[in-house]
């Protein structure tokens, strides 16, 4: 069963054409060039019950203008959405119980307040029983380990600690849709990987439907197996991470390690060079290539170490991107 739903969904933005100068501010005041931006052009897709999915693509690719739509922020141009039944722009209170999206550059915290005051507020906000609030906050608190920090004001504590506590007053009404944009932005790697530990046992735990958009590509490998790409207001690509590499790649990777100096002369012929220090290289090998190319390096060298990579998964992702708005939903 589908908790999202999107058809033919499109945002467009007007504005204003601005010269410089004050003459042409009283020009422009009286006769001013109205331009359009189609941030989101006509997309459509939909995501079951409890899944989690990837929602990438580059700034300015729609990512963030659909999350609004989805979330009710925004109202769309034209296109429909259901999300668990409700159409979001309609803001029904009873919709609004039902999600929530956190926004990792922007607070929903009182940054003067603990975030236990923003989290008392949330009680009353969506009428949360007081046994319900307080088993609900101590296990959040508890899985991502912020007890201690409850009582602290939010512009005192790292930004790591600030998303855990967005996270929790997110999820403190229990909503079956979670709508995440870049909840890891600006986090060390400790924090981002302690966020995607959460975010994937919490999907496990409560089958919650979660739309995730990141500029990391690891958070989208860790949690998501299927990906949506948007390019241009456009959706590009609708399937799984896996199918990514395994269609847009050409290419391995070959990792071998020597015991004794290679020259470039010698190991050039193999393929093209990524890495080379001498002992150990990099290769980037045809795919079509690579178990002859394998024996050839193994019976000629007879290598310490030797292994066959796939490309990363953020090349495979570039290559989408600069492919424009050609489509690929129906890669096998």
């Amino acid at each position: 069963m589908a908790s999202i739903e999107v058809e033919g969904l499109s945002k467009v933005y007007s504005y204003y054409k601005k010269k410089v100068g004050l003459k042409n501010s009283f020009h422009d005041l009286f006769f001013r060039e109205t331009l359009y931006k189609e941030a989101v052009k006509g997309i459509s897709f939909a995501i079951d019950e409890g899944e989690m999915v990837g929602f990438i693509g580059p700034n300015g690719a729609g990512k963030t203008t659909t999350l609004k739509m989805l979330s009710g922020i925004l109202y769309p141009t034209s296109g429909k959405a259901s999300v668990i039944g409700y159409t979001p722009w309609e803001r029904k209170d009873e919709f609004k119980r039902q999600i929530s999206i956190v926004m990792g550059q922007k607070n929903q915290l009182w940054w003067d307040l603990p975030a236990s005051e923003s989290f008392y507020l949330n009680k009353y906000i969506y009428e949360i029983e007081e046994n319900k609030f307080e088993s609900r906050l101590e296990e959040l608190c508890e899985l991502l380990d912020v007890k201690d920090l409850l009582n602290i004001q939010v512009r005192r504590l790292s930004l790591g600690e600030r998303m855990k506590m967005e996270l929790i007053a997110a999820l403190l009404h229990d909503p079956p849709i979670i709508l995440l944009d870049e909840p890891t932005i600006g986090l060390d790697i400790v924090s981002q990987q302690k966020l995607r530990e959460f975010l994937k046992y919490y999907n496990e735990q409560f089958k919650t439907t979660i739309l995730l958009t990141s500029h990391y590509i690891n958070d989208i490998q860790e949690l998501c197996n299927r990906a949506i790409i948007i390019n241009h207001g456009t959706i590009v690509y609708d399937g799984s991470l896996k199918k990514i590499n395994d269609s847009f790649n050409s290419v391995k990777i070959l990792k071998v390690k020597f015991d004794h100096v290679i020259s470039r002369e010698q190991i050039q012929k193999y393929g093209k060079i990524i890495e080379y220090d001498g002992i150990q290289i990099v290769l980037e090998v045809e795919k079509t290539e690579i178990n002859c190319i394998s024996k050839k390096i193994l019976n000629d060298y007879q290598p310490l170490d030797f292994n066959i990579e796939d490309i990363p998964l953020e090349q495979s992702i570039s290559l989408i991107y600069q492919a424009g708005d050609k489509n690929y939903d129906k890669i096998e």
